[in-house]
């Protein structure tokens, strides 16, 4: 009886492993749901929105130009950033009286708030190493669910 007993919580622990191993492995390398504050987004993005993010394309190096993306802070690795992708490798960027040329495995980064945003503007291109993930749609508040992909978005 008493084998029989331990038998089936080890049983139960190994079940409970299991999923914690597959949601472990989702979220690490499929996708997760993000809490986003701060005011640099906005209006794209209002803080504390929560935004589902995927990590496949970061992975596969398939960013694009007005992606929005999740990434470690350059100046602070123990935040992440919330910024849209405003030019890839290879392309010039104007700021101010300064021409940059993004270096190849980087991207230049902006927030839509473009008066109160520190981005690329501050510390410029990041690596593509950084980036975590790539915003696909708001899924909160539900009054204002939505699509964050390119084919769905224009940005001036």
């Amino acid at each position: 009886m008493f084998q029989r007993a331990v038998l089936g919580f080890l049983s139960g622990i190994g079940t409970a492993i299991k999923y914690v191993c597959v949601t472990h492995c989702v979220l690490e390398y499929g996708g997760d749901f993000i809490v986003c504050t701060g005011p640099s987004m906005e209006p794209t993005i209002i803080s504390n929105d929560i935004l589902f993010t995927e990590h496949i394309s970061p992975r596969l190096h398939r960013l694009k130009k007005n992606d929005i993306i999740i990434a470690k802070s350059p100046s602070n690795p123990r935040q992440h950033i919330c910024k849209r992708i405003t030019a890839t490798e290879g392309e010039k960027v104007r700021h101010g009286f300064t021409t940059y040329v993004v270096p190849k495995g980087h991207i230049w980064l902006e927030g839509d708030n473009n008066s109160n945003s520190a981005d690329s503007r501050l510390y410029g291109p990041i690596p593509e190493g950084l980036v975590r993930s790539r915003a696909i749609c708001k899924v909160w508040p539900f009054r204002d669910i939505t699509l964050l992909t390119t084919n769905h978005m224009q940005h001036d």
